[in-house]
């Protein structure tokens, strides 16, 4: 495809493996600019703005949010490209990347407990079951500092110290 041609909004979905719905949110959203139209009324789509879909469709894959896309794309379109603002954006999505990786290992970890607490028994008690179903409390809906089942370390940074209650 050479700098002038236009592909409409389907054969742009095909291209770069973008739904047709995510393409036309990321124009409303402003990521990507608007479509010239055809005389009928159909998007279509350049190379700048094929580019620039895959531009956000990678940094989508690694996780950012769409603000820090629109803050990426901003400084991609400056024309020195400010490395060091970049570098900040990245090292911020990183720094919650790693919060999120410490939250599954904690998840991982919560789950390997009730998992071993329910292989231990036979009867129709199942530790999981009872955790999973157990009705919140006011102090479960404010800040609790203390879990009482290792169901309720799902989603903190905190490491389970061990047993259930």
């Amino acid at each position: 495809m050479d700098g002038t041609a236009r592909l409409a909004i389907g054969r742009v979905s095909q291209r770069t493996g973008t739904n047709v719905e995510t393409i036309r949110y990321y124009e409303r959203v402003g990521l990507l600019p608007r479509a010239a139209r055809s005389s009928g009324g159909y998007r279509l789509y350049g190379v700048g703005q094929i580019k620039r879909l895959s531009f956000i469709r990678r940094a989508r894959a690694l996780g950012f949010s769409i603000g820090e896309i629109r803050t990426l794309l901003r400084l991609a379109d400056e024309r020195k490209r400010p490395c060091a603002e970049v570098r900040v954006v990245a090292e911020a999505h990183l720094s919650d990347v790693r919060a999120k990786i410490a939250d599954l290992e904690a998840m991982e970890h919560v789950l390997k407990e009730t998992v071993a607490r329910c292989a231990k028994g036979a009867g129709s008690h199942c530790p999981m079951i009872e955790a999973l179903s157990r009705e919140p409390t006011d102090q479960d809906r404010t800040t609790r500092t203390e879990p009482r089942s290792p169901v309720d370390w799902v989603g903190t940074s905190r490491t389970f110290p061990g047993g259930a209650e």
